[in-house]
């Protein structure tokens, strides 16, 4: 599905960005892969690839024993770049690229088979009927093999409570702005459902067993390098888009001056930012028959 998805979001314009938080996250992304991927496990279908980031750290864990990893993607630049980023990596692993939407009654067919683990990061919170979404991903996920989910666990922090300028609190402010902002994007969607349970409830209410939930930190103390400075760029720059029209003007213009390379406050000049946040894994058992 090439332009705006259900969320209205042009995901292919974010290819850059998407390539560039992967870069960021890889050493929490390769733990993750290593503490999901069983020694067993011979096949993956990864739901939203991103920019292949976590796509190339299956391939990599795969590598040795060989195997199966199927991307699916309904942006057709983050699927192909998706791709081409796993197979650089291992040439043992079969890559498949599949250009599919996890949105429709179609996806099962799309894929075409069933793998040991299925894992969407950060992509059931964008689809309107999010437990039909489960249901469908539990669709392929074979008897024995395992679904996992990634979501926001906790906000993301990169700023001091009291930056210099304008009111303390800002980034308390900003985060409100986005969730409301969130809310709101929900709303609008064209067949948009509540899901008023929490995800590990909403795994076993699409038939998975044995669920369970852990987090981890992305953690980047001040001050950070060079990669995690582009992290905390673009984060401000995220909390800018969803700004407008929800907070007060001065916190826009203190907000526009973290942002300004030739603001003596510009944040990618400053010693005190960091980067932390916590995203958290829901992982479930599809019965066997």
């Amino acid at each position: 599905m090439a332009g705006h998805s259900h969320d209205n979001i042009d995901w292919d314009e974010h290819l850059q960005r998407l390539r560039d938080a992967d870069e960021f996250n890889a050493p929490e992304v390769a733990e993750l892969v290593a503490a999901l991927l069983r020694p067993t496990d011979r096949s993956v279908i990864e739901i939203g690839g991103g920019a292949g980031g976590t796509a190339a750290a299956f391939a990599a864990a795969l590598a040795d024993s060989g195997g199966a990893l199927t991307i699916v993607d309904s942006a057709p630049q983050l699927l192909a770049a998706a791709g081409s980023h796993a197979e650089q990596v291992a040439d043992r692993v079969d890559v498949r690229a599949v250009q599919a939407d996890a949105a429709a009654d179609s996806l099962v067919e799309a894929v075409g088979q069933q793998a040991d683990l299925v894992i969407a990061a950060f992509v059931v919170h964008h689809l309107p009927d999010q437990l039909a979404g489960l249901r469908r991903l539990v669709s392929l996920v074979r008897p024995g093999g395992r679904l996992a989910i990634v979501e926001f666990g906790l906000q993301t922090k990169v700023l001091p409570a009291d930056v210099g300028i304008g009111e303390p609190g800002l980034e308390a402010r900003l985060i409100a702005a986005r969730e409301e902002w969130f809310q709101q994007m929900r709303a609008e969607m064209t067949g948009s459902v509540r899901l008023p349970m929490g995800w590990a409830k909403a795994l076993s209410e699409a038939g998975l067993a044995e669920v369970r939930s852990w987090s981890y930190l992305v953690d980047r103390p001040a001050p950070v390098d060079r990669t995690g400075r582009e992290a905390v760029l673009r984060r401000l720059h995220l909390l800018r888009r969803n700004a407008e029209d929800r907070v007060a003007p001065e916190d826009l213009a203190v907000l526009d001056q973290l942002l300004d390379e030739s603001s003596e406050h510009y944040a990618g000049n400053r010693d005190d930012v960091y980067y932390l946040t916590a995203n958290t894994v829901h992982l479930g058992t599809r019965p066997a028959v």
